[in-house]
């Protein structure tokens, strides 16, 4: 645990009511001081929901530090049982209930006495997980518990269903373009005449997660959330998973690829074969494939980019920019520090480095460092690329209200391909073009003397190399003027000029 301005991953008190409010009527009771309530707000701005966000805060203020808040979570509990009759109500923990060192099981016991809602405490160490894990974690947890209780009443039907069929697990709120994949999964198993059993948690019902056990498979589109459900269903349902992402050309055949082989390992009476469906898809409706061998994708080619993110996305952009795009990745990394050996498999062959970190500083230090053509990232990458004139394109959460579309934008499946490299052709500043603007007025001339990463003002330009950097053209000026500032910080020069431009540009050639 630390102290950040800035985090890629919230806390764990965030990660738990994100999958409690994506299911329908379940409600999160979050037991936190005031200031610890923000995803209310965050999830309704940014999912523009039309229904208030199903979470409560149990503040923790100086009355509960002077008599402990037994009496007021309770009945908090016991208000909302009464008020919004939920099916399931989730205590989630924070940091400073476990400083208080509250037994919060021993509250969750007492409402469940007079609550007609089932109340259980969600069980995340919020010392050792962020908020990703501890939705991963909330929704196996979830899952287990209706599971078990079905089974305890002998209510579980394991038989499953005549026709194929599949559940797709990790689709919640505030996840990255998550209601646009969800609908592209479904159209693509649409396609291989494979019926939807269930959708958790976005927009499922807990009363139905007992029929989970009826599908022929899973579905887990990210690893972030919904992998540990897969694996304690398939422990203890026999029921396989995929989790290979459809994200790319190449990517999106491997999981159908999976998917058919799980299908035939099922029923023997039958063979399913989907490769003309591939090949139609690869050939017809995703235009990427052959975009990706036209005159203006091969404008891309030795290009340099960097890529960060969560791991899913990640990976499977590094993937899709240098095995189906030609693109150099310099560098990709992932805030997922917990997945950071998966992601390394992933990427290797794909990029000349790795980065793992949770501290938005060394990334950008490593993205000033390559000086790249385009960075794929988060939110914060995009603030990064601004600040030093490089274009990025957004590819991950977290992220800004912009990126979470009214239009239909997946990433996942074969419009998803189409997306994906849109975002990425369009995200390249080509040259010419740029310079043309530049000639007819179609940029913003306002001037920025430094586009260094430091906060430091010790560079000055004068009046004569301003005007002498106007004449270099904008595609490769942003460029020059970071190798001048370079070279103007090691031989503590502090004021350029023109003929300090002059040298800098000979030490470069040197």
């Amino acid at each position: 645990m630390k102290l950040a301005y800035w985090m890629y991953a919230g806390p764990a008190h965030i990660g738990t009511p994100r999958v409690a409010s994506s299911f329908k009527n379940v409600h999160a009771i979050m037991h936190a001081p005031l200031g610890d309530d923000y995803f209310n707000v965050m999830r309704s701005m940014l999912e523009r929901e039309r229904d208030f966000t199903p979470v409560t805060a149990s503040i923790v203020d100086r009355h509960v530090l002077a008599r402990g808040s037994q009496e007021k979570v309770v009945d908090n509990i016991t208000r909302k049982d009464k008020e919004e009759r939920p099916d399931l109500i989730v205590l989630t923990p924070t940091c400073t209930s476990s400083i208080l060192q509250e037994d919060l099981q021993n509250f969750v016991d007492r409402a469940s006495i007079t609550s007609n809602s089932d109340v259980i405490l969600a069980d995340v160490n919020h010392y050792r997980v962020n908020e990703l894990q501890a939705a991963d974690r909330t929704l196996e947890q979830v899952v287990r518990y209706y599971l078990e209780k079905a089974r305890r009443q002998e209510t579980l039907d394991q038989s499953i269903t005549e026709e194929p069929s599949a559940n797709i697990i990790g689709i919640f709120t505030l996840g990255f373009h998550n209601q646009h994949d969800c609908r592209e999964l479904k159209r693509l198993l649409q396609d291989l005449n494979i019926e939807i059993n269930e959708i958790i948690p976005e927009g499922g019902s807990v009363k139905d997660i007992q029929n989970l056990p009826k599908a022929w498979f899973n579905l887990v589109p990210y690893r972030e959330v919904g992998l540990m459900t897969a694996i304690y269903l398939e422990k203890n349902f026999g029921m396989p998973y995929i989790s290979v992402t459809p994200m790319g050309i190449v990517d999106t055949a491997e999981c159908i690829r999976q998917i058919q082989k799980h299908m035939n390992n099922l029923v023997s009476n039958k063979t399913f074969d989907y490769e003309s469906y591939i090949d139609q898809q690869t050939k017809f409706v995703s235009q990427a494939a052959w975009f990706s061998r036209s005159i203006d994708c091969q404008n891309l080619t030795g290009k340099k980019a960097v890529v960060f993110g969560d791991a899913t996305h990640a990976a499977s952009i590094t993937r899709i920019l240098a095995r189906e795009m030609g693109i150099r990745v310099s560098c990709t990394g992932t805030y997922c520090k917990h997945d950071a050996e998966w992601f390394k498999e992933q990427v290797q062959g794909f990029c000349d480095e790795t980065l793992i970190t949770d501290d938005h500083t060394e990334v950008g230090d490593m993205i000033a460092r390559i000086e790249p053509s385009a960075i794929f990232g988060t939110q914060m990458e995009r603030h990064i690329g601004k600040r030093l004139d490089i274009p990025c394109g957004v590819i991950s959460s977290p992220v800004h209200i912009q990126n979470f579309p009214l239009g239909y934008r997946p990433f996942l499946g074969y419009e998803g391909t189409n997306q994906i490299a849109d975002l990425v052709y369009n995200s390249f500043t080509l040259g010419m073009e740029d310079h043309l603007l530049e000639i007819f007025g179609g940029h913003d001339t306002k001037e920025v003397i430094t586009k260094s990463l430091s906060t430091d003002t010790d560079l000055t330009w004068n009046y004569e190399s301003q005007l002498e950097s106007n004449k270099i053209p904008g595609f490769v000026r942003g460029k020059i003027k970071r190798n001048t500032e370079k070279f103007a910080r090691r031989n503590d020069i502090t004021n350029i000029t023109v003929e300090i431009m002059y040298a800098a540009k000979e030490a470069l050639s040197a």
